[in-house]
């Protein structure tokens, strides 16, 4: 079994601001919550208060000017070609996604692609608001093994080391650096 993270592993780019700026070129009221997004992400970048969570239920509040199911399957349209080549290369029947991004928006692709197993953070689609935590960390290896127990992870690909915990329950990892697949560095 291996497990990928999503975004700017198999996907080239961030799934979630790009979800957002074709949301933004589509439905012109988004504009409006730019005050309060400009505020919350001065807090939680800039002066370092609240948490991510908070910051990303601030910013999902642009669902409420969208056309949610329509407009999923018209950006996953448009942007299936940034699914990586190397993972269509090696992609195989019992992969498993385990994504900090919103399972509302990784599921269609997931089912496109014929990926069965999918973990991500579970987000109202009109509210923006969280239920659980931001599947980012540790949180992430809690559901991996919630759902598979002890069941190996033979190959683990991630972008970023804030990915490490399930990096280190992988018989093999795998940093992804654009399209270059390098060996985990557990010493970062």
């Amino acid at each position: 079994m291996n497990v990928y993270d999503f975004d700017k592993t198999i996907y080239d780019g961030d799934s979630t601001a790009d979800f957002y700026i074709f949301s933004l070129k589509r439905h012109k009221k988004i504009l409006l919550l730019a005050p309060s997004l400009i505020g919350a992400f001065l807090k939680f970048y800039v002066f370092k208060n609240g948490t991510k969570t908070q910051f990303k239920e601030k910013m999902y509040k642009f669902l409420k000017y969208c056309d949610i199911q329509k407009d999923i399957i018209d950006f996953w349209n448009i942007n299936i070609d940034k699914i990586k080549p190397f993972y269509k290369n090696q992609q195989q029947k019992d992969d498993v996604i385990i994504s900090a991004s919103p399972e509302f928006l990784l599921a269609p692709i997931c089912k496109t692609l014929k990926i069965n197993y999918l973990m991500a953070s579970v987000v109202d689609e009109h509210t923006g608001k969280y239920s659980g935590i931001n599947c980012h960390g540790e949180e992430k290896v809690r559901r991996y093994r919630e759902m598979f127990g002890d069941t190996k992870i033979h190959e683990f690909y991630s972008d970023s080391y804030s990915d490490t915990p399930l990096a280190k329950i992988s018989e093999k990892a795998f940093i992804v650096k654009g399209n270059r697949l390098l060996d985990w560095d557990f010493s970062k």
